[in-house]
């Protein structure tokens, strides 16, 4: 873990002294007039506002600009998006050679395929004669074709709707214009003649570091990296591959369906409300914690990952229908992604940055094979679920009106509970000073 907890007397009288100091101004500051000149001064992008040295008994939490300001946002993604791996979708959906789904993390816009032979690949969805986007939604292709200059004979091409409701041309019956294979080479450059010093082993797509764990689809934006699946497990669970695999996470679950919200807040704001420790749920999930016996309630650190731990309530006065069996296993993967493995369902919930104040939050469901035909267990499932997501939209975006206050510059951890909120702060340090 990052924060050190052991320190020499000097130190921690250093630090003691800096505490006292930050609480100081915060009581100076809090429901003054003086805190709007105060925090207009501080609107910084700037990490030193926050020590990871300092114990979570007496470390402030991160200031209001790590969740307000567009250039701290501009500097998560540069060093945190851009650098770590990131879940972008479930191998359910490239199942077969020229199934695909495209997607975007911060301004990266990619195209996830399975080519001819079986192999999963990446590339920047990103055609390289004019930066037209080359594939809308999710499908199935023989090859990506640019739709910027095809052939304008229309009647030749048939348009039809894709997942996001917009006219998308299925290029049928017609010479297509740019077009790339599904392994990434350039197969066609139309109406190029006369064209100097292009070669065209050069302009293939651009690829992007692609790799399988156990359901999940997963990219590094970074060249350097490996794919090799072991390293990859090691870099993005560290020592926690293992808990996760002992707990039901794992590729023989049943893909049902996908949710997915979008929260009028900063995507740290949803991620600290999932690694409170349980604190909010009773009293904002009421219907959640009848089902748990929050007393409890258990967090263990790793490296990057966080595990919560939860026994189910008692099935007295309970009837058949229990999505949430005897444990709730609750895991967080550094930075944006969540495990939740209760009873026969798995839910992930993959947070998205849409700008300083606003995100994405995409839950995907599986379910144990010998239920994935119960429609009615299904839909009262996620119902339930639905509920307890609402109940959280409403927190989140309460949280973020709150941070816009003047009065609010940082606030404080329960220490008890709230450690995998503090650790998920000392990774976030971590990176943006690297």
């Amino acid at each position: 873990m990052a924060t050190a907890m052991s320190m020499s007397t000097t130190t921690a009288t250093a630090t003691t002294a800096k505490t006292t100091s930050l609480m100081s101004v915060s009581l100076r500051r809090s429901w003054s007039l003086k805190a709007f000149s105060v925090k207009a001064a501080s609107s910084r992008c700037s990490t030193s506002e926050f020590d990871p040295k300092i114990p979570i008994e007496k470390a402030p939490t991160p200031p209001f600009s790590w969740y307000s300001l567009p250039s701290f946002h501009s500097l998560e993604l540069d060093r945190i998006f851009y650098k770590t791996w990131q879940v972008v979708g479930c191998s359910e959906e490239i199942k077969d050679p020229g199934d695909y789904f495209t997607g975007r993390v911060g301004s990266v816009e990619f195209v996830v395929c399975r080519d001819d032979n079986g192999k999963v690949r990446a590339f920047h969805n990103v055609c390289r004669h004019h930066a037209s986007l080359l594939a809308y939604g999710s499908g199935k292709k023989s090859c990506f074709v640019c739709p910027y200059h095809f052939n304008s004979l229309l009647v030749d091409v048939d348009f039809t709707w894709d997942q996001h409701f917009v006219w998308v041309p299925s290029y049928i019956g017609r010479v297509p214009g740019w077009t790339y294979g599904l392994d990434g080479p350039l197969l066609k450059a139309t109406r190029i003649t006369g064209i100097q010093n292009f070669n065209v082993n050069e302009f293939g797509l651009i690829p992007i570091q692609v790799a399988i764990w156990g359901p999940f689809v997963l990219l590094n934006m970074e060249q350097k990296v490996t794919s090799d699946v072991d390293d990859v497990a090691n870099e993005w669970l560290g020592s926690a591959s293992e808990v996760l695999n002992t707990n039901g996470v794992d590729s023989s679950l049943s893909y049902i369906c996908r949710r997915e919200y979008t929260i009028e807040c900063n995507w740290k704001v949803f991620c600290d409300n999932y690694l409170d420790g349980g604190y909010h749920v009773p009293y904002a999930h009421k219907g959640l914690a009848n089902g748990l016996k929050l007393d409890s309630y258990s967090t263990t650190i790793f490296e990057k990952v966080s595990i919560q731990i939860c026994e189910g309530g008692s099935m007295e006065g309970k009837d058949d229908y229990d999505r949430l069996g005897s444990k709730a296993f609750y895991a967080f993967i550094y930075p944006n992604f969540m495990i939740n493995r209760y009873g026969p369902w798995m839910d992930t919930n993959l947070v998205l940055p849409l700008g300083p104040k606003k995100c994405q939050v995409v839950f995907d469901y599986f379910l144990e094979p010998s239920l994935k035909d119960d429609k009615d267990f299904i839909n009262r499932s996620l119902q339930d679920s639905e509920r307890v997501q609402m109940e959280d939209v409403a927190l989140c975006e309460g949280v973020q009106r709150g941070l816009e206050s003047p009065a609010y510059c940082f606030g404080r951890y329960a220490p008890k509970v709230e450690n995998a909120m503090h650790h998920f702060h000392c990774l976030l340090h971590s990176s943006l000073n690297e």
